[in-house]
């Protein structure tokens, strides 16, 4: 395989507004807000070429945020950061920073504003 098996990733949201708030201050970023005729979209911002896979915030009716299903991880240098400003932005720590082994670093978990489950991962 010459590339990384995700490409994409589409995070769903019932309010997009508030969603984009929750993650721009989670993660201290900003989000690129698109309309495609009804198909809201919160575009996460785009490195590059750097490694790892991007995405979107998505709302849409056939999109329901909910704790089921695929778990979402996002990169982070050191994810307390971003597990303490969690509940700030309107979401709930569910798993505090864990170590997964020496050798793979260390994991959180967190319900978003949507309620949506989501993880962290970091090597410190």
């Amino acid at each position: 395989m010459k590339h990384n098996t995700f490409v994409w990733i589409e995070i769903p949201v019932n309010d997009m507004e508030r969603a984009q708030a929750f993650y721009e201050a989670v993660f201290d970023i900003e989000i690129q807000l698109v309309d495609f005729g009804g198909l809201k979209m919160g575009w996460f911002p785009n490195a590059g070429d750097a490694h790892g896979a991007t995405g979107t915030l998505i709302q849409q009716e056939s999109y329901i945020p909910s704790h089921e299903g695929p778990l979402v991880y996002f990169y982070s240098e050191d994810l307390q950061r971003e597990l303490d400003r969690v509940a700030d932005a309107g979401g709930k720590v569910m798993q505090p920073k864990t170590q997964i082994s020496e050798d793979h670093g260390y994991m959180g978990v967190f319900e978003d504003s949507e309620g949506n489950r989501v993880a962290l991962h970091s090597n410190a």
